[in-house]
């Protein structure tokens, strides 16, 4: 399977789990190290192609994240599942959306967007308080890709623990995090990959996230060119150390990291 677009920029704008890297108060190594790569933001990416931006995913920490790209417009989010580290900075998308003079474009299956009516009340009502911000809700249908002028983005349904959530395969390139299993007929749509960008969250089973050992076992099945691994924990251990142990073609993404595809 290929999908033929233009080359596109992807941008890690965070690498770490919902408790991010240092977590409050804890006195491990890891949490305590002066590396860069040890700073660990909430899981999200940037998108850039052809000069328009796209992300998946929108956490606490989305207005720093913003901060250090430097841009300035934004065309869509895209969101995998409606836990908070990946939904609750939506309201720092005002800047792009004032703006742009239009509604932020947010789409995700219709449960997610139905949590964030919940959640956001505030952004939906007849009345809008001045400044809130307006957003533009669309449900994905997971058999159908969403195209937009300049890319295509393939839904891939994971399971994170016993709630379905969705992955993207942008090009050559796939972005899977919060997955625990895959269905057969969706690894179909995960061959020829150039990119792997895939959940680990640890070394240690856990019940709704890949451990290390399970992710290279499902790369060494996928047998992508090459794998960055997100979505990390304090446990994971510090990343020059971990990194070192991995095998050819795999590696320890980090907060900032930029890639060509």
């Amino acid at each position: 399977m290929s999908i033929k677009n233009d080359a596109l920029q992807i941008t890690f704008l965070g690498t770490g789990t919902s408790q991010g890297i240092p977590v409050i108060g804890c006195p491990c190594d890891v949490c305590q190290s002066s590396d860069h790569k040890d700073k660990r933001l909430r899981t999200s990416i940037l998108i850039s192609v052809e000069g328009k931006n796209y992300v998946i995913d929108v956490g606490p920490d989305f207005r720093q994240q913003m901060l250090r790209t430097g841009i300035e417009t934004l065309e869509a989010v895209l969101l995998t599942h409606e836990h908070n580290d990946h939904i609750i900075g939506l309201d720092d998308l005002r800047p792009f959306i004032f703006r742009a003079k239009r509604d932020m474009k947010i789409y995700g299956l219709q449960r997610v967007l139905s949590e964030i009516k919940e959640r956001f009340k505030y952004a939906f009502k007849v009345h809008l308080y001045p400044g809130a911000p307006t957003f533009e809700l669309i449900p994905i249908d997971e058999s159908s890709p969403l195209e937009f002028k300049d890319i295509k983005f393939v839904p891939i349904r994971l399971e994170h623990g016993p709630l379905p959530i969705l992955g993207y395969r942008i090009n050559d390139l796939a972005y899977l995090t919060d997955v625990k299993t895959i269905l057969a007929s969706e690894k179909e749509k995960l061959k020829d990959l150039d990119i792997l960008i895939l959940d680990a969250l640890r070394p240690e089973p856990h019940h709704s996230h890949l451990s290390l050992e399970e992710s290279l076992q499902l790369i060494h099945e996928l047998r992508p060119k090459k794998t960055f691994l997100i979505h990390l924990s304090h446990l994971m251990g510090k990343h020059e150390e971990v990194e070192k142990k991995l095998p050819p073609g795999v590696f320890i993404s980090y907060d900032g990291l930029i890639i060509d595809v």
